[in-house]
């Protein structure tokens, strides 16, 4: 149930987005136990001065192409599981788009069942057969 938030400066191509989003995702299924389908994610892209970072400020130095990685989580995950998850997206996001590990930041926030309604008015994972329900196809 995690919600990304991908934000970057504007510019880079249709192809460059979709392999960010795919290996953001790729890399929260192997890492944090995230089933393929469970994937909800925005990408917010800025001008120049709409995304403002220190271009050293404990790793770096950060370039240009800096992507800020802000994941939303329900259950909270193990310093492991965390440490696994940000080497696998430097890893996969150096493959493909290309970016350089320096540039890439990631903030893990966690929240409660209740805080989530994936719509129809109620909060889903509050009920106890959420699970069950989670991979059930909708028409």
């Amino acid at each position: 149930m995690p919600f990304v938030r991908i934000s970057l400066r504007k510019g880079k191509s249709q192809e460059y987005l979709a392999a960010l989003a795919d290996n953001v995702q790729r890399a929260l299924v192997e890492t944090f136990d995230v089933p393929e389908n469970d994937r909800f994610q925005a990408i917010h892209q800025h001008d120049e001065n709409e995304l403002i970072f220190d271009r050293s400020y404990l790793a770096g130095p950060r370039s240009d192409d800096f992507v800020y990685i802000s994941i939303t989580i329900g259950r909270p995950r193990t310093a492991e599981m965390k440490a696994a998850l940000y080497r696998r997206l430097a890893e996969l996001l150096a493959q493909s788009p290309g970016l350089r590990s320096e540039d890439v930041m990631v903030v893990v926030s966690t929240s409660a069942s209740e805080d989530w309604s994936f719509g129809a008015g109620i909060a889903q994972m509050t009920d106890p057969d959420w699970r069950l329900r989670a991979v059930e196809k909708r028409s």
